[in-house]
């Protein structure tokens, strides 16, 4: 089950992300160029970035979630007994799942603002809403994510140890 969510992520938020990354790449490239030889930049080129930017963070989230690679403090976890650390785990992702599923409640209700505002961005008057719907559904995906967590058993990861 794991590697079909895994897979299906990669293909998704992972390929979303990837795409934004890559972007922002040619983007820069192009604008330092431009304005290194033609003495002209890309217009709106902050905007834009910014945007990419959102999207390669938030779209990383749920692949960064399933495969467990969030910065973690272990430094107690030499004489944490074996039996808490699951609990501890599990504990965990339940205050991830509901944070995240809390901050997608809030980008929801940003979002809702944004598009009846009519809000966008200052140079390509591009709208701001879409931006902020997809940071809710990202957000969204990854409290799904540590929500399995929470009720599945662990399963194994990369580097060979178990993640419950």
């Amino acid at each position: 089950m794991f590697a079909t969510l895994e897979a299906r992520l990669r293909w998704s938020s992972g390929l979303l992300a990837a795409t934004a990354l890559f972007s922002i790449m040619w983007l820069t490239l192009i604008d330092v160029t431009g304005r290194k030889f033609f003495n002209q930049t890309v217009p709106g080129g902050l905007e834009l970035t910014e945007i990419f930017m959102v999207i390669v963070i938030f779209g990383a989230l749920p692949l960064v979630s399933l495969r467990d690679e969030h910065v973690v403090f272990d430094s107690l976890d030499a004489i944490i007994p074996a039996w808490l650390k699951g609990l501890q785990a599990r504990l965990v992702h339940l205050v991830c799942a509901g944070t995240f599923g809390l901050l997608a409640w809030l980008m929801t209700t940003r979002a809702q603002r944004f598009a009846e505002y009519g809000d966008t961005t200052v140079h390509l008057q591009l709208a701001i809403s879409p931006v902020a719907w997809l940071m809710a559904a990202l957000l969204l995906l990854t409290a799904l994510v540590h929500a399995l967590f929470v009720f599945s058993p662990p399963i194994p990861v990369a580097h060979g140890e178990t993640t419950p």
